[in-house]
């Protein structure tokens, strides 16, 4: 990312300028471009449904969640985010991740990206605004106890046998993978092993396409208000939670409400309601 396409960025998160007081690759101002990034830039799988490539490729990113406005899944978001702390001087990699389902079933490789991120003078952290509903803050990355947040109480342990994975129920857990744990329940299964963009092709493509994939079953968009709380979007159902964690939700009877929900509170500009392309699945 050149200077230009860095201060467009940092706009796009409410950033006007990037001060010397921010300017150092610091724990405390990785901590406020991520909470910015989650408020700014929603959590979306809108391209699943509009028919829209998903390219992870850098230009293609910055056009679309900087140029467009726009939102996207984890290998959009912390893809383009990465590229963002890279060029402010942290020191980022990339990491593969598989999504924990309710039933404790591991979800296939390349499932989830998120960033482990070195900073010049708190150590090592993991950023993730590509999660959907997740720590508002970044996690140490060496801490096993609990970490408080307004997402929940998290936790970065070490992993265990994989009892209901991919691979047949034998325990393929690797020595060094961890745990992310929210509020005593595992949400997914990081490896350490640094990865590059490209590894997660086909990941995306999986996600984007399969009818087994819940983005392809539904649609969402999704971001953090400045309370705390959270807006989402599923189809015509617009939920609002604030940071209690009280919730109301309401039915949107009408297009034009549904795409004013879309530009005033997303910022999303759409010429028509997307639906759901694979509406039969039953994955």
């Amino acid at each position: 990312m050149n200077s230009t396409e860095v201060d467009a960025y940092l706009r796009r998160l409410g950033i006007e300028q990037w001060s010397a007081d921010r300017a150092g690759a610091t724990a405390g101002a990785l901590r406020e471009l991520q909470v910015r990034h989650l408020r700014a830039v929603p959590f979306e799988n809108l391209s699943v449904h509009l028919g829209e490539e998903i390219v992870l490729e850098e230009k293609h990113l910055l056009d679309k969640v900087v140029g467009a406005r726009r939102g996207g899944f984890c290998y959009e978001l912390n893809g383009a985010f990465g590229m963002l702390l890279a060029a402010l001087g942290f020191e980022v990699t990339l990491l593969a991740a598989r999504v924990y389902a309710e039933e404790g079933r591991l979800g296939i490789p390349y499932d989830h990206l998120a960033l482990r991120v070195g900073t010049v003078d708190a150590g090592e952290w993991l950023a993730d605004v590509g999660f959907g509903a997740h720590s508002h803050h970044p996690l140490a990355f060496g801490e096993r106890g609990e970490q408080e947040d307004p997402g929940g109480t998290f936790r970065i342990v070490e992993a265990g046998p994989d009892r209901a994975g991919v691979r047949g129920g034998h325990d393929v857990a690797q020595a060094a993978d961890l745990d992310v744990v929210v509020n005593g329940r595992p949400q997914y299964r990081l490896e350490v092993r640094p990865r590059v963009l490209g590894d997660f092709v086909a990941g995306a493509w999986w996600h984007s396409t399969s009818p087994a994939s819940h983005f392809t079953q539904s649609l969402v968009c999704s971001r953090v208000t400045r309370d705390g709380g959270r807006i989402t979007l599923s189809g015509r159902t617009f939920k609002t939670t604030d940071a209690d964690g009280r919730r109301e939700e309401r039915e949107l009877t009408t297009d034009e409400e549904v795409l004013a929900v879309y530009r005033d509170r997303f910022g999303i500009e759409l010429d028509a309601v997307p639906t759901v392309r694979n509406s039969g699945a039953n994955g």
